[in-house]
């Protein structure tokens, strides 16, 4: 399902909505797109954008002209995106894209389009910068800033934009519906937590970090059956290779948050969500003996990647924490 499809089925508010404004010539110069983890915010921005730069719109982007394959590409000097999810946005990045949209646009089309994706990752000073910017805009100039989080998101911002939503679809649908565009059942069980459109689902689970993950987190499990010092072993050899980033970190530790979930609730005695992992699940809830604390652990330790500690130290302090449980 492309996003222009997913808009349409499955946010009706929201594409009629920018369609109107499209067609009537009454797109906003600002747009906050908001929408919880796993709703497709970047790919929602960067097609409304596409829309407005297309050379055949209809009137939402046809995402095969010439213009939409350069912005995919990046090599369309009048759009920029700046993207919050690796890292912070800085002063100096935003003071850049300002500078540049203070020119006069290069291509034919006269419409220059920038992107801020996780507004709430920008530092205080680069908010700053763009505050200006974004209450006096040129007559050409539009923005499409997206959210998973609204509160952290500085009133300043907020009343300069006019609000886009994303709602969720129930996760039991996206499950089915990966299912049927062709996903293993492990993969739609794992990823429906954390994407909420079954085609960007189908794509992240051929991804080096997943399918690495696949492999890692349950070889980990069991290695905190056994002894500490063969689940240092397994944290260092597999785990540690695939976390390059702080995202990467970040999706780590909320599929072993899952793991953990069902490890927890098969304890209990309640339904998993992992019924693919229900031997790896029912093996662990037998030899780990506080998982719930575990739990806390992990969930705990997730909040300080954010504090630039190396992806290595983490997990071995992950580790030690977790062999005391």
């Amino acid at each position: 399902m492309s996003i222009g499809s997913y808009l349409k089925n499955k946010q009706p508010l929201l594409s009629k909505s920018f369609s109107y404004a499209l067609t009537h010539d009454q797109v906003a110069h600002s747009y906050l797109i908001s929408g919880e983890a796993g709703t497709p915010l970047k790919e929602t921005a960067l097609f409304l954008a596409k829309s407005l730069l297309c050379d055949h719109p209809d009137p939402f982007a046809d995402e095969e002209c010439v213009t939409c394959t350069r912005i995919d590409q990046g090599d369309y000097p009048d759009f920029v995106l700046l993207d919050g999810e690796e890292e912070s946005i800085k002063k100096e990045t935003v003071l850049a894209t300002v500078n540049l949209f203070q020119k006069t646009p290069l291509e034919r089309k006269g419409i220059m389009v920038y992107v801020i994706h996780l507004v709430e990752n920008m530092t205080p000073e680069a908010v700053n910068s763009l505050l200006k910017f974004l209450e006096e805009p040129n007559s050409y100039t539009y923005a499409f800033l997206t959210t998973e989080n609204e509160d952290r998101v500085l009133p300043t911002i907020l009343s300069r934009c006019e609000k886009l939503r994303l709602v969720l679809t129930p996760r039991s649908e996206v499950y089915q519906e990966a299912l049927m565009e062709g996903v293993d059942k492990s993969d739609a069980e794992m990823l429906s937590h954390f994407y909420n459109n079954p085609s960007i689902l189908k794509e992240k689970a051929t991804e080096p970090l997943y399918v690495g993950l696949k492999v890692a987190i349950p070889d980990y499990l069991d290695a905190m059956g056994r002894n500490f010092g063969f689940a240092h072993y397994v944290a260092e050899k597999e785990l540690t290779p695939l976390l390059n980033s702080k995202s990467d970190a970040r999706f780590f530790f909320d599929v072993l948050t899952l793991f953990y979930r069902d490890i927890v609730s098969m304890k209990s005695g309640n339904p998993i969500h992992l019924e693919t992992y229900d031997r790896i699940i029912r093996e662990a809830a037998k030899k780990l003996p506080h998982p719930e604390n575990s739990l806390l652990a992990i969930m705990t330790l997730r909040g300080e990647i954010e504090l630039n500690i190396k992806s290595g130290l983490l997990l071995a302090h992950l580790t030690n924490i977790l062999a005391k449980e």
